[in-house]
């Protein structure tokens, strides 16, 4: 038998971007229910982006958060019509790094561990003061390798390429699953700390609240730090930030559930 059959496993991600996760859940025998605690819209204006695409060749470093990041900004370049290639390339975690040498773009630095305290370290390595930098990220980010970069005299301009927002379709779909015992799911996964506290204010909105007895994963350490500071506490982490490690996380996770429901 699969690890995963019978377990109902709901995915907060964007509807649009859970198929991969919803997959591989699916693949190890579980059924994915989406539920999506963040949509991705386009920024209050792409002006700032626009204008750092234009000028690409005048920073050092060009740095994307997220496969997001990515994807909007060649888009964006692309209707520009903009030909010009950033210097170097710094991204955080390996999806971000597959999507942007998918794009044509030359992948010069990913941290071995996808979180923004590794990537700091490693810039500050090659990066002096008086370098400049551009982070294209969401309008609403950490601001830690902003931080780490300007203390030791980077100049730092971010670029806006996306917001996220919580979608309120999914309020009633909430309401449903969470406020009926014989409804609840046996794990919830959250992807990025945009999931988690999404799923709080959608919660609050249905009028329920995320049952105990509910699996919690967790993408990574971010994620995990986030859910702790909610009260809602972490059940398993992804070895790496990623949905396959994610979905083996879980089987791996009910597996030992199993065998130690059938010890004497």
């Amino acid at each position: 038998m699969l690890p995963l059959a019978h377990r109902r496993i709901v995915i907060t991600r964007s509807r649009h971007q859970a198929s991969e996760l919803a997959a591989r859940v699916e693949a190890l025998g579980g059924t994915a229910i989406l539920i999506p605690t963040i949509e991705l819209v386009p920024p209050e204006s792409y002006a700032g982006l626009d204008a750092a695409i234009g000028e690409v060749e005048g920073f050092d470093w060009v740095v994307f958060t997220s496969a997001n990041a990515v994807k909007v900004f060649v888009e964006r370049r692309n209707h520009l019509g903009a030909g010009l290639e950033p210097a170097r390339v710094a991204v955080i975690g390996g999806a971000t790094a597959r999507v942007a040498r998918d794009a044509g773009l030359r992948v010069d630095l990913v941290p071995e561990v996808a979180v923004a305290e590794a990537l700091a370290v490693e810039m500050l390595l090659v990066v002096g003061a008086g370098a400049k930098v551009l982070l294209v990220r969401a309008a609403v980010g950490r601001d830690y390798l902003v931080s780490a970069l300007r203390e030791a005299d980077v100049e730092v301009t971010i670029a806006e390429a996306y917001r996220t927002v919580a979608p309120e379709a999914s309020v009633t779909t909430l309401r449903k699953i969470f406020g009926d015992a014989g409804q609840y799911p046996d794990a919830i996964t959250f992807t990025s700390s945009s999931t988690a506290g999404n799923l709080r204010r959608l919660l609050e909105a249905a009028g329920v609240e995320l049952p105990r007895e509910v699996v919690r994963g967790s993408i990574g350490p971010i994620t995990s730090g986030t859910l702790r500071e909610l009260g809602w506490g972490v059940d398993l982490e992804a070895r790496e930030a990623t949905f396959a490690s994610l979905a083996e996380g879980l089987a791996e996770y009910f597996s030992v559930s199993e065998i130690s429901s059938r010890r004497p």
